[in-house]
């Protein structure tokens, strides 16, 4: 049996991929900030839930223990994030942008990753086919929002997209150091959630097919890589 932990997954793409992967066999823990929206979509999945905010060092240290006690973790999916948005859920701007408000959104999206994945990493070196998935974004992508020609160029935001950026970076880094374990990051596209407002373009069916596919790979798959739905991206 698979034990599985999916960071921000009470709702949204998280709660998708859960769903999927308790479908697929897998003994899911749903981690969340707030207890009692945790508990019910784990109630209704079928799955587990643990306490987890992603930027408090005490409930990460806790849910380590709840899950070695239950008997260990082999696939970890950082999928807990934020985006900036402003009045009228626009995006914010450059000349807008404070240092604070940067520090803020890697506390979450860069910071707690690495939190939640160093936390974690002795129960995965256990696991005789560890795997992490770090949701990441196609926003990552230098080469897609340095080119006009791309349909990423216009997103104005500092925050969100240098965020995503280091956790591609900080995924090719841990994948490097441990070579046993397969990691990758992961583009689910623009998904209509609470995270932009509702605005996106697909359904969280839609996203949750590369991070589930992501999950389930075996050990002689890619390692160190940044993925979407139809393969490999440009970092």
């Amino acid at each position: 049996m698979t034990t599985t932990l999916i960071t921000g997954a009470n709702k949204g793409i998280g709660r998708e991929t859960a769903r999927r992967l308790v479908a697929a066999g897998h003994t899911v823990y749903v981690g969340a900030r707030n207890a009692e929206r945790g508990r019910r979509a784990a109630q209704e999945l079928g799955a587990r839930f643990v306490l987890l905010d992603v930027t408090d060092d005490a409930t990460v240290e806790a849910a380590v223990k709840t899950i070695e006690a239950d008997g260990g973790l082999d696939v970890l999916i950082n999928n807990a994030g934020v985006e900036p948005r402003v009045e009228g859920n626009a995006i914010p701007t450059p000349e807008s942008t404070t240092a604070d408000q940067v520090r803020a959104v890697f506390e979450t999206n860069v910071f707690g990753m690495v939190r939640v994945t160093h936390a974690f990493l002795p129960l995965l070196k256990r696991s005789a086919a560890p795997v992490v998935v770090n949701v990441s974004s196609g926003l990552a992508s230098l080469a897609a929002l340095s080119d006009p020609a791309h349909h990423a160029h216009f997103y104005p935001g500092l925050a969100y997209p240098a965020s995503k950026t280091a956790v591609n970076m900080l995924t090719v880094q841990y994948a490097k150091a441990f070579p046993q374990m397969r990691i990758n990051a992961v583009e689910p596209g623009f998904t209509k959630t609470d995270l932009n407002g509702n605005t996106g373009t697909q359904t969280v069916e839609e996203a949750a097919e590369i991070i589930v596919r992501m999950a389930e790979i075996g050990p002689d798959g890619p390692t160190g890589g940044y993925f979407d739905v139809n393969g490999p991206l440009r970092w």
